[in-house]
């Protein structure tokens, strides 16, 4: 489904408006469903049991920023529950790592992402579910682990899903509870320290944080991808390494880093127009048959500039949330060690922070998410009566 919705131009208003992060480009619908039928989406994938309203979904482009802060748009989907209410609770869903820019919640309807968002929503509350810079319709590529390109998407996508809900005579309550799954388990903090202690938007503050299996100590999981201690090892140092360059400058040609005859396609594999099937049949698993030992090293010692942009992901933790933070982990997970977790939870704790880890069992990466989502329902419906 996708007729066409309120349309904005690009060139409707006035300059600033046209630059203003989250101003919204154009808004289309993507999906208009009864609980039943949100029900049946879920069915196999994630529990349905918690599913009480109809949704309407929108594919929402919207004005952000880059990694450099230069101005682009974003794309996310936005989902408002149809409940009869005026007044909605919001959550930001802040989704993994994604190599190919159409499987996003905005694009892929069979997607993880677009189904959390229909569940949250389902539950009664306006979700923002931004793709991320470079991912979806947005321009550009997709500067993978950058936190100020992130964090922009993020607070840009919730303030034009406050522009949409006021469209549809609804309002968007101050309070966001974010929650996100493996890159958005980092981006979850990130997205709380600026709504709480940064103002990122004076009209939202942060009600809860519930991140799911998330890389909270970057270089030392970049290092395990180095020694070939992770699932897929080589392809997520390569999609970080790839990404990593065009922002920060890592290296001067490809085959400073890549093995041949790797080196002559690595770049071109990581264009979000591939799909993470084709690059797993192009290039090795491994790290160790991808990369040149140098560069290996280098990832096991960063040094210079990767480390001081590690830095940042490794501390995305160190703060005091003065919300109710639970951190969702499944000790099956082979791609992020729930070692993770509690290194995240290591640094709240120091910072004086209140918080829950929950192991949530012998569940695989994936799997880790679609066990969490129930208990992440439950934990923000608790979170708003003691908030």
């Amino acid at each position: 489904m996708s007729a066409l919705v309120a349309p904005v131009s690009a060139a409707a208003g006035s300059h600033s408006e046209r630059a203003r992060g989250g101003a919204v480009v154009s808004v289309e619908q993507a999906a208009d469903l009864t609980a039943e039928e949100v029900a049946g989406e879920l069915r196999g994938k994630i529990d349905s049991s918690q599913v009480r309203y109809g949704v309407t979904a929108y594919r929402v482009i919207y004005r952000t920023t880059d990694s450099a802060g230069a101005p682009t748009t974003a794309s996310q989907l936005v989902v408002l529950p149809k409940n009869g209410a005026r007044h909605l609770s919001t959550v930001s869903w802040l989704h993994g790592t994604t190599v190919y820019r159409k499987d996003v919640a905005s694009e892929n309807p069979k997607s993880n992402d677009r189904l959390v968002a229909l569940l949250f929503a389902s539950t009664g509350r306006a979700v923002s579910a931004p793709d991320y810079v470079g991912l979806g319709s947005g321009e550009g590529f997709h500067p993978y682990g950058d936190p100020r390109a992130t964090v922009a998407a993020s607070v840009d996508g919730l303030r034009a899903a406050r522009t949409l809900a006021h469209r549809n005579g609804r309002e968007l309550k101050r309070k966001v509870q974010v929650s996100g799954f493996s890159q958005g388990g980092p981006a979850t903090m990130l997205v709380g320290r600026a709504l709480q202690q940064e103002g990122a938007d004076r009209s939202f503050r942060l009600g809860a944080l519930a991140p799911v299996s998330g890389p909270y100590h970057l270089s030392a999981f970049e290092a395990a991808a180095a020694d070939d201690k992770i699932a897929k090892s080589g392809i997520y140092l390569a999609y970080f390494v790839t990404a990593w360059n065009k922002m920060y400058g890592l290296y001067t040609s490809p085959g400073d880093v890549f093995r041949s005859p790797y080196d002559s396609k690595v770049e071109g594999l990581f264009d979000g127009h591939h799909t993470a099937g084709q690059i797993v049949s192009e290039l090795p698993a491994a790290s160790e048959d991808l990369f040149t030992e140098d560069f290996l090293n280098r990832i096991r010692k960063p040094d210079g500039v990767l480390k001081d942009k590690l830095r940042p992901m490794d501390n995305t933790c160190d703060w005091r949330p003065n919300v109710p933070v639970e951190i969702f982990h499944g000790r099956g997970d082979k791609d992020v060690d729930i070692s993770h977790a509690a290194y995240c939870a290591d640094q709240l704790t120091r910072n004086g922070a209140t918080h829950r880890l929950t192991d949530i069992g012998e569940y695989d990466h994936n799997g880790s998410v679609r066990q969490a989502l129930p208990r992440i329902v439950r934990f923000f419906d608790e979170s708003a009566k003691t908030g």
